[in-house]
């Protein structure tokens, strides 16, 4: 027989059943079954369901029970991993016989409705591959205490009415069970509200293969518990759901409701028509241009026809944002008093006397002007010099609004002159958004580490800039997004740099260059005792009484750990004694804690720079340069390695130019041994090595040419240098010494560096004579126009 047939001949079996009514679990059932797995969860006797089971291997088993001859019977048993079909050794012993109502196929799998019929135990295989066949016996509930079992009947139905209303399936569910079985009955009872319930498989088993009734009542009792305590939460959520979405809609339809009524009367408008008066009322008071003016009528009135839906909509209202909360014609009042500037820049700075007086006489020009406008400062120096900081101390000084965004890495000039308004997401530039912020035509504006501005295939916001610091041109800036002159000429910009040489031409041409070339130890002892000192105590909630440092302590930081131009690594520094002090104060209960020069050690270690023992010797002369974080002092040695060849050598990772300075002095002192009365012949079979020490820090430029010379002769002559002398200035092949630059910074590093007597070139001496006294006292300076002056100072 086919499978066609097959499935025909089960359908018109059932067919024939459902006419005649349905089994009864009591009537005479056959010792030999079909068996069948299902895997979703057990199945009961008492129970009717649908079960659906793969077309293969399960079609053949349902041909089997077709085949049979007598009603369609089979048995379930639960099996809910069922990987290799041959392993019957895994299936539970207890399952279900049950009648097979209807049955459906459709694409691979196979629907039948079940009755189930009674517990069975499997006591033989006599199949064990698809088709399935077992021998069986049906073990019967031993006899128990009727009172008990009723009163466990009762308690399940008490379980089931409890359940009834949080969830109305198992309504229809209790229906159609008493429809088919009495009440008293408590066997049927208790399979069917174990079946009634979501337990887990393993469970629902474990009570079908429990025969003893008062047993099984008691496990189905404790499910029914569960599932109920699982019913009341869902319900409760279910209710809080509810709750919150009926009270988000009453609260909305009450919302509309009192729009409408409001509009009705005349108490509110729509959302479009704030905007506009909103956009109305930000003008007043403003003296706006008439370019200006014209366009924002313009979008006025384009925006009172647009739609809200409308894409337009939003650009336009934004464009409007933008054009109506800058501050047209808005000006914060300077002040102009020189004695309250001086005053602040001496409470927010110790030290830079030089460049406070430079700031106050550009001050005095805005004073006897009466105002400071179409200016633009650039402060440049190391790092930690206090440039920004200097930026807002003149802002205070002058009583206007400070902005400060960095440029450093730069890339893109949308960001300096904004975005097309065409795009998606434009945003006017940053000059326009610092107005927006400050609400002030006239602000300080500064523009951090504009010598890291960089460039790409986005544009190059350098030139940008140069629109937009330009005095010239910068009453009618254009912002690209907003598309109307704006007049930046009222505020005063204030760049900061580390170095020049990174700064285009045109831009720097633009700016007024004022240096700040760093601090010499006893400021730096005034800035740690009157500002970072005070101010990491505040941020860190100790009192001056709590932690105490003697100046003694201060010189001993700055002298052994922070020797750099700025003062950024002397605060680190202080912090990092804070932290340690704070530990100790906690730990050891010390209400007090001294730090003096002997604990300096104990609490930031061995100093980082040790006092350097006077560079003296044949050959050996210290020399001064320049570099981005200030000035440094650099020593230079020479000396003869053997006699067998002619040679010079060069170590340092020195820089061209400084190759070039090297190789000028070689030749020089070569040329004029006997002028200097040194040995003509003590090159011509000479190995000569001349090293720069601290070989992996770059070294470039000509302001060395002296020192090597020096270098060389001392060589030469087997004359030392005298102690404490350090020179700078460029050589040519003539001995002519030309001008260097960064005469301040040298100075500085001198003085650090406790160097008393200096050589520099004679054309570097009106830089020299401008140098602060402070700077200039307790040095020895002499000016060389040839090198022969040098040589008479060094070793004559």
């Amino acid at each position: 027989m086919n499978d066609e047939a097959a499935q025909a001949e089960l359908l018109d079996g059932a067919d024939s059943e459902v006419g005649s009514g349905l089994a009864l679990p009591d009537q005479v059932l056959p010792d030999v079954l079909h068996l069948i797995p299902v895997m979703s969860r057990p199945f009961f006797p008492a129970q009717v369901h649908p079960v659906v089971v793969d077309a293969d291997p399960w079609q053949r088993t349902l041909q089997a029970v077709a085949d049979s001859g007598g009603p369609p019977l089979a048995g379930l048993v639960y099996t809910p991993q069922l990987e290799d079909l041959e392993k019957v050794d895994d299936f539970p012993a207890v399952g279900c016989a049950v009648r097979l109502i209807s049955a459906a196929a459709d694409e691979g799998k196979i629907q039948f409705v079940c009755q189930g019929l009674q517990r069975f135990r499997i006591v033989q295989w006599l199949s064990k591959s698809p088709p399935y066949r077992v021998r069986v016996e049906y073990p019967r509930s031993p006899e128990e205490d009727s009172e008990q079992l009723k009163a466990f009947a009762m308690a399940i139905i008490a379980a089931i009415k409890e359940l009834l209303p949080l969830n109305p399936l198992y309504n229809a569910e209790l229906r159609h069970y008493l429809n088919r079985f009495s009440p008293n009955d408590p066997s049927p009872l208790t399979d069917f509200a174990a079946s009634l319930t979501t337990a887990p498989g393993g469970d629902l088993q474990d009570i079908l293969e429990t025969l003893p009734l008062e047993r099984r009542m008691e496990k189905v009792l404790l499910l029914l518990k569960k599932e109920l305590d699982v019913a009341r939460l869902q319900s409760k959520i279910s209710e809080q759901v509810n709750e919150k979405i009926s009270s988000q809609q009453r609260e909305f339809f009450l919302r509309e409701q009192l729009k409408v009524i409001q509009k009705e009367l005349g108490l509110s408008k729509d959302d479009k028509t704030a905007e506009s008066e909103e956009f109305q009322q930000r003008l007043e008071g403003k003296t706006v241009p008439e370019e200006a003016r014209r366009r924002i009528e313009e979008e006025m009135r384009k925006f009172s026809v647009l739609e809200s839906g409308s894409p337009e909509y939003a650009v336009t209202r934004n464009y409007l944002d933008w054009l109506t909360i800058l501050p047209w014609g808005v000006h914060s009042k300077d002040k102009l008093d020189l004695q309250h500037a001086r005053e602040v820049l001496d409470a927010h700075h110790d030290g830079l006397g030089d460049v406070k007086q430079r700031i106050v006489e550009f001050l005095a020009l805005g004073a006897f002007k009466g105002e400071v406008s179409g200016s633009i400062i650039l402060l440049v120096g190391p790092p930690g010099v206090g440039k920004t900081s200097i930026g807002r101390s003149i802002a205070d000084a002058l009583g206007r609004k400070f902005y400060r965004f960095s440029v450093g890495g730069m890339r893109d000039e949308a960001e300096i002159k904004g975005h097309r308004r065409t795009y998606i997401g434009a945003m006017p530039g940053k000059f326009v958004q610092a107005l927006k912020d400050v609400e002030v035509s006239n602000p300080v504006i500064m523009l951090d580490e504009i010598d890291k501005i960089g460039s790409s295939y986005q544009g190059d916001p350098a030139s940008a800039l140069l629109e937009a610091l330009d005095p010239e041109q910068n009453s009618e800036f254009l912002d690209h997004y907003l598309d109307v002159r704006l007049d930046l000429s009222n505020a005063l910009f204030i760049c900061t740099a580390n170095q020049l040489d990174s700064i285009p031409g045109p831009l720097l041409d633009r700016m007024e260059t004022i240096r700040l070339s760093g601090y010499i130890a006893e400021e730096k002892l005034a800035i740690a005792r009157n500002h970072l000192w005070p101010r990491i105590l505040q941020q860190a909630g100790v009192k001056n009484s709590q932690l105490k440092i003697t100046d003694g302590a201060l010189k001993r930081i700055i002298e052994g750990y922070a020797r750099e131009a700025g003062v950024r690594n002397l605060e680190k520094q202080l912090r990092k004694i804070l932290r340690k002090a704070v530990v100790e104060i906690l730990e050891q209960g010390s209400k007090t804690v001294s730090i003096g020069v002997k604990s300096v050690e104990q609490y930031l270690g061995p100093p980082v720079f040790t006092a350097d023992a006077a560079i003296a010797g044949v050959g050996v002369v210290t020399g001064l340069a320049w570099t981005s974080m200030g000035g440094a002092t650099l020593p230079i040695e020479a000396t003869r390695v053997h006699t067998l060849t002619r040679g010079f050598k060069l170590t340092g990772q020195l820089g061209e130019v400084m190759k070039e300075s090297a190789a000028i002095a070689y030749s020089y002192v070569i040329a004029n041994l006997e002028r200097y009365q040194a040995d003509k012949d003590f090159f011509d079979e000479a190995q000569v090595h001349l090293h720069v020490p601290a070989g992996a820090t770059p070294k470039d430029g000509p302001s060395a040419g002296i020192t090597m010379a020096t270098a060389l002769l001392s060589l030469a002559l087997q004359r030392k240098v005298p102690r404490g002398l350090a020179m700078t200035g460029e050589l040519t092949l003539t001995g002519q010494v030309l001008p260097v630059g960064g005469i301040r910074e040298k100075v500085i590093a001198a003085r650090r560096a406790r160097l008393k007597q200096l050589v520099l070139p004679a054309a570097n001496e009106r830089d020299y004579d401008e140098l602060p006294a402070y700077l200039k006292d307790g040095l020895e300076v002499a000016f060389a126009a040839h090198y022969s002056d040098v040589f008479k100072l060094a070793l004559g």
